[in-house]
């Protein structure tokens, strides 16, 4: 296990050595919060022509941004909104920026999480370091009523008329410490401070910001097995409780698929690579014919040859009526629809 994969176990489940980082955490707040302001009040761009909300997070690790976003994205289509993504473009490298992102985009040039959007949205996608030139890129070249970018809530050179932070309900926040004795990435208070809290998952939520944030619910449903060889779908029911099979994922809380196939009743082996590295065929090669399931954003990397027992457990993100509507409120999109 790596060394940073072993400090994330401890931050959230409060291991006592990390009290000896905690002066480097009082110091990282201080620097966290003086860069906002700065970048804020003396570098952030004038509003877009459209509004732009924010999917981010204030820890560290996956907390469900771009399911969120993939469903944001469906619901507001379904409205009659036209809808354009940013994002960073983590793990592409693309020669040239800002680039715009197709369903045929190599993922090593644009990332794997704008890549799975592009191809489960078909909305116009722009992954470029610097988001404020994503923006004006993609409102260029795609004209749209709102841009949702994907990560970003620290990115505060990037004007925004929305904030949604997520939130994994099972993990919470941790030991409530910033880096690097826990993982917040900005005080818990930040939450008080967003338009939206989202919390992912059905766990306790127990931290009393994220409590008293009025946070919207939201839960990954699985909708079946694809079988990437032949694309066969298979409802999770098809299969016989206690299946044992090989959970592969790069994805930031790898215990995380672990747990939801677990809860569909399979037995589950887990190895986990490193967030948003590509899956090769020596990822998935274990000597054995168990079935081997990987996530739809591992999906997305994967280019090697594709055996027969190779799986993609395909999930949505259901949300509320009441939270788009909110967003859409909030936004002032209400009489902008086409």
């Amino acid at each position: 296990m790596s060394i940073e994969k072993r400090w994330l176990i401890a931050c959230y489940s409060s291991s006592p050595w990390l009290l000896m980082l905690a002066p480097l955490s009082w110091l990282f707040s201080i620097i966290s919060r003086s860069r906002r302001l700065v970048l804020q009040f003396f570098y952030q761009g004038k509003p877009f022509s459209v509004p732009v909300a924010v999917v981010g997070n204030i820890t560290v690790g996956g907390s469900g941004k771009t399911p969120l976003i993939i469903a944001l994205v469906n619901a507001l289509n379904e409205r009659g909104y036209k809808v354009g993504v940013v994002s960073r473009g983590y793990g592409g490298d693309a020669t040239v920026y800002p680039l715009a992102v197709t369903p045929e985009t190599p993922v090593k040039q644009c990332g794997d999480e704008p890549l799975l959007i592009a191809q489960s949205c078909g909305c116009p996608v722009v992954v470029d370091p610097d988001r404020v030139r994503a923006v004006k890129f993609l409102l260029l070249e795609s004209p749209c009523h709102i841009v949702l970018s994907d990560d970003g809530l620290q990115h505060y050179r990037l004007h925004r008329d929305i904030e949604i932070a997520v939130v994994d309900a099972v993990r919470g926040l941790g030991n409530g410490r910033t880096l690097p004795s826990g993982p917040l990435r900005e005080s818990s208070s930040r939450l008080s401070q967003v338009d939206f809290v989202v919390l992912n998952g059905a766990g306790p939520a127990f931290s009393a910001e994220i409590r008293s944030a009025k946070a919207h619910k939201v839960e990954l449903q699985a909708v079946g097995l694809r079988n990437m060889a032949s694309k066969q779908l298979v409802p999770v029911d098809a299969w016989k409780d206690g299946t044992r099979v090989h959970a592969v994922c790069g994805i930031g809380h790898p215990e995380r698929f672990a747990q939801t196939l677990e809860h569909l009743g399979f037995e589950v082996i887990l190895n986990a690579v490193n967030d948003h590295q590509c899956l090769t065929g020596e990822d998935i090669e274990f000597g054995d014919q168990l079935p081997v399931i990987i996530t739809a954003k591992d999906a997305v990397k994967y280019t090697d040859a594709v055996p027969s027992n190779l799986w993609v457990l395909e999930v949505q993100m259901p949300i509320s009526n009441d939270f788009v509507m909110s967003l859409v409120d909030q936004a002032g999109l209400a009489m902008t629809a086409v």
